[in-house]
């Protein structure tokens, strides 16, 4: 994507918004990821240092997903259930939120709780369908978003926006932030994933993410893997109601247009979706689930 454009678009398109840089756990966590054996005692006494980090790592491993029978208070045992690549995709995610205030960190609890929820059940469909290993899926779904909480802290209206996008058939959701506000979150969320130079493939289904019925419904990509990223991602955010959490909607207009492609794409029936469906809904509500209600 970014070979297609120049550096004044680039900046036309980020209007200001800056980018936040990795943290310096990051880069520490990095470097012990490219040793020839990692040490994980290393990698846990860094989580260690960070609370609100090492909360969350303990919330996704004792979630229903991981179906341990025991929680794990541990550190040093999370980072060892986790691995070293979700590790530092966590981190990532945290850092966004580091760069927001104190209200908008409030005004996006449910952009939080739906990154978590749909990164797991991309995990947990990677595993089931095999046409994406876990960690990327569980990647996929953890940044594809990253845009929005930057975006929020560009416009203060962000947030009235995403819910217009989100309520709008016959259009892509990203049509509309463009037409208010000259970018949209998937274009951000792609710079974003750039700089942190995360795999180039994650990166491009993040820019790529609201343009499915283009790649699956016009063949608009031949691209395998990037089709394998959005049919993953897509059933997901169906499955975790992207659409009502983030929208607002009580429709997702993304799916009606392109999913009956997408259960095709990945040799699935309507009954097999379902029954994936449920399992995950199941998983989510028999923990902490927070938002499947019909």
């Amino acid at each position: 994507m970014s070979q297609d454009l120049t550096d004044e678009q680039i900046r036309h398109a980020l209007q200001g918004i800056s980018v936040p840089p990795q943290p310096q756990i990051m880069v520490d966590l990095q470097m012990e990821q490219v040793m020839p054996d990692p040490d994980l005692k290393a990698i846990a006494r860094l989580i260690s240092q960070d609370p609100g980090l090492s909360g969350s790592l303990l919330k996704i491993v004792n979630s229903p997903f991981f179906g341990l029978a025991n929680r794990i208070t541990s550190i040093q045992q999370a980072v060892n259930l986790l691995g070293v690549n979700r590790v530092i995709n966590i981190v990532n995610a945290q850092s966004i939120r580091g760069e927001l205030t104190d209200e908008n960190i409030v005004n996006l609890n449910r952009f939080w709780d739906s990154a978590q929820d749909i990164a797991m059940t991309c995990m947990t469909l990677a595993k089931r369908i095999g046409c994406l290993e876990p960690d990327e899926a569980y990647a996929l779904g953890l940044f594809h978003n990253c845009g929005i909480p930057l975006m929020l802290r560009r416009f203060p209206y962000y947030i009235e926006v995403m819910e217009e996008s989100y309520a709008q058939a016959g259009q892509r959701i990203v049509d509309i932030e463009n037409q208010r506000l000259n970018t949209n979150h998937a274009v951000i969320g792609y710079y974003t994933a750039k700089s942190w130079l995360l795999p180039r493939p994650l990166c491009d289904a993040i820019a790529a993410h609201h343009n499915a019925q283009h790649i699956f419904l016009e063949e608009g990509s031949r691209d395998t893997t990037l089709r394998n990223m959005l049919a993953i991602l897509k059933m997901a955010e169906h499955i975790c109601k992207a659409y009502e959490v983030l929208g607002k909607s009580r429709v997702d207009h993304e799916w009606n247009e392109v999913g009956a492609q997408i259960l095709e794409y990945v040799g699935l029936s309507e009954y097999d979706y379902e029954t994936l469906e449920a399992t995950c809904r199941e998983m989510m509500t028999s923990g902490e689930g927070r938002y499947y209600h019909d």
